[in-house]
């Protein structure tokens, strides 16, 4: 592959990662918004417009491609199904973690994925892991006691929303993991339309369980689009576009872009005290990812 295709996939997920980074913020200020929108009509609103938005980028390509495209079976449609509840749940969870506490801690705690994805592919291929993924996991974990600022500081973290927070962490792990071998042979657009409507089904679920007020559809035109925009539409596509030109390692590196976007967004436009421990806490996440996705047999 070419230097400038290369450098086509790093801007992709660059853009991909950060517009991921940005989600959680806007999440904050809907609940701080005047209205106080509902954990239960932010999830909705997003995946309502995204479904959508997914949907019309369907038809547009099966317009376009016409008869090549390879149409998904009833099989492929129930596996993305039941692999999207997991994306449902995580958006939940997120969400919920938003709520109790601050967006610069609540994105630590969702990059524990590294070292859960180690422990989940330990568990499920029975191989133990290298010594360089071990030496990683070390990293993630004094990276978060920094990041989440607990060491240096009289810091009360708020224990519903941690326990939400490794819930996501511990949801997006399996939806990374399944969404990389349920129907890959079918158009990424339609792999991401079921896998919505599978995430949707949890969402109505936690919707109707917890919605204890009318719904406010004004959701719909204050935040939704931004929250379906920034969390189901544009990332999966750019992820999906630059992930092939810069391979897993490459890509995974630079998608660790989304925890220092994600801590400056809280920072700037929630005016969130980020402390120097902090910044050094991320920079240690985000080499620890690197070491992960770099092959240090090669040059």
């Amino acid at each position: 592959m070419s230097k400038n295709e290369i450098v086509k996939g790093v801007f992709l997920v660059a853009l991909g990662a950060t517009s991921y980074g940005m989600l959680a913020t806007f999440v904050k200020l809907a609940y701080l918004d005047a209205e106080k929108f509902t954990t239960a009509e932010v999830t909705t609103s997003q995946f309502v417009y995204g479904i959508l938005g997914i949907l019309l980028i369907n038809l547009f390509q099966k317009y376009k491609n016409k008869s090549e495209a390879v149409k998904a079976t009833p099989k492929n449609i129930f596996n993305l199904m039941l692999a999207g509840t997991s994306l449902g749940a995580t958006s939940v969870f997120y969400y919920l973690c938003v709520k109790y506490i601050d967006v610069s801690i609540a994105i630590v705690l969702l990059m524990q994925t590294v070292w859960m994805g180690v422990l989940l592919e330990w568990i499920l291929d029975k191989k133990a892991p290298s010594k360089q993924k071990t030496i990683a996991v070390i990293i993630v974990l004094t990276g978060t006691l920094l990041a989440t600022n607990i060491l240096f500081n009289d810091v009360e973290l708020n224990v519903l929303g941690v326990f939400w927070g490794m819930l996501a962490a511990a949801s997006f792990t399996t939806t990374m993991f399944t969404a990389n071998k349920v129907a890959l042979g079918i158009s990424s657009a339609q792999r991401s339309l079921f896998m919505l409507l599978g995430g949707a089904i949890i969402v109505l679920i936690f919707s109707l369980y917890t919605q204890n007020r009318p719904f406010n559809f004004a959701i719909f035109g204050n935040y939704g689009i931004f929250l379906a925009l920034f969390g189901t539409i544009i990332p999966p596509m750019l992820l999906n576009a630059g992930f092939p030109k810069t391979g897993i390692g490459l890509g995974s590196i630079v998608s660790s872009l989304e925890l220092p976007v994600s801590v400056l967004m809280a920072y700037f436009l929630l005016n969130e005290t980020v402390v120097f421990s902090q910044w050094i806490g991320i920079l240690l996440i985000i080499m620890a990812i690197v070491i992960m996705n770099i092959n240090f047999n090669k040059k």
